[in-house]
């Protein structure tokens, strides 16, 4: 009852502005995760390894940083709305031209400029979101928010399912420009940011302002990239090798697996909206402890359930539980950031944060293949659940050593 009060307290512009938001970060997300549908068929074209091609997903989230850095200082000297549109058209525009790389170098510099257009996206997206959104409403659609990346897999996943038995892996990356036509959505419907319109100064006092605040707030800066790297490093450290724990070592088929992956992409979707709502009366980052310690609790139901049912509950569980957690990101970075630098501030911390954890695959991996079993095979199930473990236990450190700055006014 709650939610839908809070639901009914919006105005047409801060509805307008939200689902905006929301349906940026949804529709990159599905750009992204297109590309990991398709491996195999791009290395037949190519004439390449799978190994090879998954370096074009390593290539997009090295570029994010690069995004977030620009396009974050675009949206605090010229407002948020139109360096997000500006944004969306871009990255919209490199997907269209991935479908007509002619090889596979050219490929690999399409989806370098894609990651520089989707690091660009989350931060002003979120940005705009927390600051034209009221106070008490913001735990609750910072949760819906963020789980925009899950839905943007949901989407990926139909798209890929409706077009490439048709129409192949160009057709995929055709339907993926589409996220361009929000822009028009956005210029029509959508406000700029009433918290930087109040605050907003002259080309001098800008950079003025950026040093100052860069000088007073360095400390806060290395606490939120150290956070939000544990953040990464949860999130693709439950995600990244899950599928091949349950292929290779639990031997699963597609149809499970694919079954599998959408049941705790529901779960990540409910954790988010609940527990971003919840943090709004429980605290930020009191709802972020508890959310990894209800996690080191699953582990075993997670990996090491005999059976498929009770593995595809603790699925749903780990991933309400860690996007749970995620849920909380996008208000919590929102309100500890300078109000000069808040639309470069929690998405370029945010995306170097994604960076330093980009191996995490490769760590789980790696364990794997020393924690194999009798018959020598790699042992993902102990690899998850010792790579979760410490990295739940890190982010509660992190997480309790911070502070949060929850109703700040903006």
């Amino acid at each position: 009852m709650e939610a839908l009060r809070l639901l009914r307290i919006l105005n047409r512009d801060q509805r307008n502005t939200f689902v905006a938001c929301f349906l940026g970060w949804s529709l990159d997300a599905l750009d992204f995760f297109l590309l990991t549908f398709v491996l195999a068929p791009l290395a037949r074209d190519f004439e390449t390894s799978i190994t090879k091609i998954t370096g074009a997903i390593t290539l997009t989230l090295a570029m994010r940083p690069v995004g977030a850095f620009i396009f974050g200082l675009l949206g605090d000297r010229f407002g948020r709305r139109i360096p997000l549109m500006i944004d969306i058209v871009f990255y919209s525009l490199m997907e269209l031209l991935t479908a007509f790389a002619p090889n596979f170098t050219v490929f690999l510099i399409f989806r370098a400029l894609y990651g520089i257009g989707m690091g660009g996206e989350w931060g002003l997206g979120a940005s705009l979101a927390m600051e034209s959104l009221p106070a008490e409403a913001r735990g609750l659609f910072s949760g819906i928010l963020q789980q925009g990346y899950a839905f943007g897999y949901l989407l990926a996943a139909l798209v890929y399912w409706l077009v490439f038995p048709f129409f192949g892996w160009r057709g995929l990356f055709l339907a993926g420009a589409l996220p361009a036509l929000l822009v028009i959505y956005i210029r029509a419907r959508v406000p700029e940011s009433p918290a930087w319109l109040r605050q907003r100064k002259s080309t001098t006092e800008f950079w003025s302002s950026l040093w100052a605040n860069l000088k007073q707030h360095w400390m806060l800066f290395l606490y939120v990239i150290l956070l939000m790297t544990a953040f990464n490093a949860m999130s693709h450290g439950t995600q990244d090798m899950y599928q091949t724990f349950l292929g290779e070592q639990r031997g699963l088929g597609v149809p499970q697996k694919a079954t599998i992956g959408i049941i705790y992409a529901f779960g990540a979707i409910c954790g988010g909206t609940i527990l971003g709502h919840l943090s709004q009366k429980f605290g930020r980052r009191r709802s972020i402890i508890v959310a990894a310690a209800c996690g080191i609790l699953l582990i075993p139901l997670w990996v090491f359930s005999p059976g498929l049912p009770m593995l595809v509950v603790g699925g749903f569980a780990m991933q309400f539980m860690v996007q749970g957690a995620w849920g909380i990101v996008p208000v919590h970075l929102n309100e500890l950031s300078p109000a000069a630098l808040r639309g470069t501030f929690p998405g370029f911390a945010y995306q170097l944060g994604n960076l330093f954890a980009a191996k995490t695959a490769a760590v789980e991996a790696k364990l794997a293949e020393h924690f194999h079993d009798a018959a020598g095979h790699a042992d993902y199930a102990k690899a998850l659940g010792v790579f979760a473990l410490i990295i739940f236990m890190a982010l509660i450190v992190i997480a309790a050593i911070g502070r949060e700055q929850r109703g700040k006014e903006f």
